[in-house]
């Protein structure tokens, strides 16, 4: 799912033949009567339900041959055919991994991730090259450097300097702990895939190809269309569901944008800024609730709690996203008195609703599932035909045929492969913090380089999860630090849900923000814009996601942990906060008209203590705080009231 963002198009894919789609057809289809037959306890297909170990080896045997079937091993490899080497590593994962599940029971049985015999070792030592190509290829060269050094690290931990310094191991016995145990290439990332994370890409591309996805965009344009910047604010609504559906920053760019930038560019806002727009929406889709990405379902494995307990946690975040981007453009469209679309022009919203209110069944019994009965590995199961069989019945304009249906079936391929090949290179990083008992160490290091203070922490937190987040997939990035910051950071009394959130909003960012901005440039090829132009609009438009973070850490209350009385007062104020930011940053607040360069820099200071707890970042309580907000605030809004009203 979120590796997919790393990459702006399909054209990674070679573009194969029936003789080879057909197998990968047939595997994907089998790949997901496992995982429902693994789901129900239906014990059909296979006649049982299989052990965890051998059901995760099955996944890898299903989806690694089908990366270096799909995925050229170069930026210059072939994109028409498939060569004589990719076809041997295909063949060789398929006989490593068959020998793995043939062996899975004594594996856990034996104890051999820490013991295991010299044929295991040999075995183990080729999946571990197997599967680090097969990260290359899903992940990218930046994640391949990371995967390589940190799993080869056990072979050396012994001479490492002081803090980085390990138990370390043999060869075959390191090779052993990756290919075997429960930490490592089979942990937590591919246990949460297993578990969860399937059913949600099948539902997700489901969405895509039956006409949801259309309905909630004409949706949008119908609610929001004709009002003031209405295509900027239906862009906000529209790639917030569907990021929300896809998981995907990039891909629900390229989805909603080659409809709302052309939009946006015909009430005359500028290229860059219609890009950005689309790359902020996207962006912030990801973090909404009730779907999210593949790194919400993985952080719910690490807290060992419900995907409903962190869907809940994040709907006060991702709320206050959305609200500043939206006051934002807003602001804009005021001052460059921008006008909606003609209604005309718009779909018509009683057309719009008869067209697709059926839609909205399946999406509101995966919610139901979700976050009332909290079914969430079931959830998608039940959605999913749901949402099939509804578009068969009521809508003959996005009916599947059999080319529908084998393209759902090919893109649910791509998916896997992608995202598998991401999260078993992932398990390997684990797998190596967890056998020489670093991650254990450099807590207790950053512990003290940071002197103990949560705000230090906080802050090296925020740069290295966005520096991570510009090499790696932001659910690579989330895992490293789950496993060495989050630990440090829960150990200072701060939340866990909400450390763990931290660690992903500031993991995102790096889809908007100069140099790398992937989403940003994704817009930006669909809007014809300069790329770094649309990367610093972007990041001024989604400025507001870089404090977020921040406000929820330090006051919890923002993640729904608290009573009513404290999560009402201290939404009330980071609403409060946000807007005044968001006309800070645009330079017009609504109801008080145009601001000056002071009365800006005022307003934007004084938004950011607003929505603080006392006793946090400064020593003093919340009511003195809230006494300093209204000296810094009152002035800079009364003031350019009464100066707009006389002007």
């Amino acid at each position: 799912m979120q590796n997919s963002d790393q990459k702006t198009t399909s054209s990674r894919f070679r573009s194969l033949t029936e003789f080879y789609l057909w197998p990968l057809r047939v595997a994907t289809i089998v790949m997901v009567l496992l995982a429902v037959n693994q789901a129900f306890n239906f014990h059909f297909f296979i006649g049982y339900t299989l052990l965890s170990n051998k059901y995760l080896y099955s996944i890898l045997i299903i989806v690694i041959p089908s990366i270096f079937i799909l995925i050229p091993g170069s930026i210059k490899g072939s994109k028409l055919s498939v060569p004589i080497l990719d076809l041997f590593l295909a063949l060789s994962s398929i006989t490593i991994l068959a020998w793995f599940i043939a062996n899975s029971f004594d594996m856990m049985a034996y104890g051999w991730e820490l013991a295991a015999p010299i044929n295991a070792q040999y075995f183990s030592i080729a999946l571990w090259i197997i599967v680090f190509e097969a990260a290359r290829r899903a992940g990218g060269i930046g994640l391949a450097i990371i995967v390589g050094t940190i799993s080869l690290y056990p072979l050396f931990a012994d001479r490492m300097p002081g803090p980085i310094r390990g138990f370390s191991f043999e060869l075959g016995t390191a090779a052993g702990y990756h290919a075997m145990s429960d930490e490592s290439i089979i942990g937590i990332p591919m246990r949460a895939f297993s578990n969860l994370v399937i059913g949600f890409l099948i539902f997700g591309a489901a969405l895509q190809h039956t006409g949801a996805g259309k309905f909630f965009i004409n949706l949008a344009f119908a609610l929001l269309g004709h009002i003031r910047g209405g295509p900027a604010k239906v862009a906000i609504v529209a790639s917030g569901l569907m990021g929300s559906m896809s998981g995907s920053v990039v891909t629900n760019v390229m989805t909603t944008g080659v409809m709302t930038i052309p939009a946006m560019r015909k009430i005359k806002l500028s290229a860059p800024f219609a890009a950005g727009v689309e790359a902020c929406a996207s962006t912030g889709g990801v973090l909404m609730p009730p779907v999210m990405g593949a790194t919400a379902f993985i952080m719910a494995n690490f807290l060992e709690t419900s995907y409903a307990n962190v869907a809940l946690a994040a709907i006060i975040p991702s709320f206050l996203y959305f609200f500043g981007l939206f006051i934002q453009i807003d602001a804009r469209a005021a001052t460059e008195k921008l006008e909606g679309l003609d209604k005309k022009e718009l779909p018509s919203l009683s057309q719009t609703l008869r067209d697709g209110w059926y839609y909205v069944f399946a999406f509101g019994l995966l919610v139901y599932l979700l976050l009332f009965l909290r079914r969430e590995m079931l959830a998608p199961f039940y959605a999913t035909p749901l949402l099939i069989l509804i578009n068969q019945i009521f809508s003959p304009k996005t009916r599947w045929g059999v080319k529908e249906l084998l393209s759902f079936i090919d893109s649910l391929t791509k998916l896997f492969a992608e995202l598998v090949g991401v999260l078993a290179g992932i398990g390997l990083i684990v797998g190596a913090l967890s056998m020489t008992g670093l991650a254990g160490t450099l807590v207790n290091d950053l512990l003290s380089i940071a002197g103990g203070s949560p705000m230090i922490l906080l802050l090296i937190g925020a740069m290295t999860s966005f520096v991570l987040g510009i090499g790696m997939t932001v659910t690579a990035a989330y895992i490293f630090l789950a496993i060495l910051l989050a630990p440090a950071l829960i150990s200072t009394g701060m939340n866990p849900i909400a450390v763990h959130m931290f660690i992903f909003y500031w993991g995102m960012l790096s889809f908007i923000t100069p140099p790398v901005a992937l989403g940003a440039f994704a817009a930006a090829s669909v809007a014809k814009s300069p790329p770094m132009a649309t990367g610093l609009e972007a990041m001024r438009l989604g400025s507001v996601i870089y404090f977020i973070p921040f406000f929820f850490v330090l006051d919890p209350a923002l993640v729904l942990v608290g009573q009513p009385a404290q999560v009402i007062p201290a939404l009330a104020l980071a609403i409060i906060g946000i807007f005044i930011f968001s006309g800070a940053m645009q330079g017009y607040l609504y109801g008080v008209g145009n601001l000056n360069i002071v009365e800006r820099t005022m307003m934007f200071f004084g938004s950011l203590l607003l929505p603080l707890p006392g006793h946090t970042i400064f020593p003093i309580s919340k009511s003195y705080l809230l006494v300093i907000c209204a000296c810094m605030l009152l002035p800079v809004i009364i003031f350019p009231y009464v100066r707009n009203r006389r002007g």
